[in-house]
């Protein structure tokens, strides 16, 4: 049995991350931390995602290389604490579509609904660049929380064979590729509905 350095709890000593709080558990020598590292880009999921550095520019790229490295900022310490960094999608396209497409499911709930009751009670459109801001400085921290604590539910689940830990990575992990063509779909519509407003706005007011 290990003891977790946060909470005290005893762990099996096959844990990767404490069975109490999350906490993830260093490896000692019979634990490899490449079986912890790949717990973690079978959850985060093959896919692509848009990158952006300022010695190679923009690129479309695999996503867990960047998003363990981006991770890594926020476990510097004993625990996990919040590092500012910055994520390009959930600025530039509507950060409800990017939590939705990482099965952030009651974040996508508040970027649904946020934008438009602040706009509705403030009476200022823009208001939802704000929206964009905040999740463009928190996406990466607030995912890295929803992986750290689905990995460590899925821990905590015992009897788990192979087959059955990888259909629950991939269950809770992963993304939902439908949301692209949902995100095409809505620019669409927006679009329409701003130039019907654009044709119909003269002709209202030469009445």
């Amino acid at each position: 049995m290990k003891s977790c350095a946060r909470c005290e709890q005893e762990n099996p000593d096959d844990a990767l991350f404490c069975h109490q709080c999350g906490t993830a558990i260093a490896a000692d020598a019979s634990q490899s931390p490449v079986a912890e590292a790949q717990l973690w880009r079978a959850f985060i999921g093959p896919s692509k995602a848009i990158l952006f550095s300022l010695n190679s520019g923009w690129s479309w790229q695999s996503a867990e290389t960047h998003y363990l490295e981006t991770f890594r900022k926020f476990s510097l310490g004993p625990t996990p604490r919040f590092a500012l960094t910055w994520h390009w999608s959930a600025f530039l396209f509507d950060p409800f579509l990017w939590f939705l497409y990482r099965k952030m499911y009651l974040y996508a709930l508040v970027y649904a609904i946020g934008p438009v009751l602040s706009a509705y009670f403030t009476g200022d459109v823009t208001v939802g660049i704000v929206w964009r801001v905040m999740a463009g400085g928190s996406a990466n921290y607030i995912y890295y929380w929803h992986a750290k604590d689905h990995l460590a539910a899925i821990r905590t689940k015992e009897g788990l064979d192979y087959s059955a830990r990888d259909r629950l990575l991939r269950d809770l992990g992963g993304v939902q590729p439908y949301v692209l063509w949902l995100g095409v779909a809505l620019h669409v519509l927006l679009l329409l509905l701003v130039i019907g407003a654009i044709r119909g706005g003269p002709s209202e007011g030469g009445r």
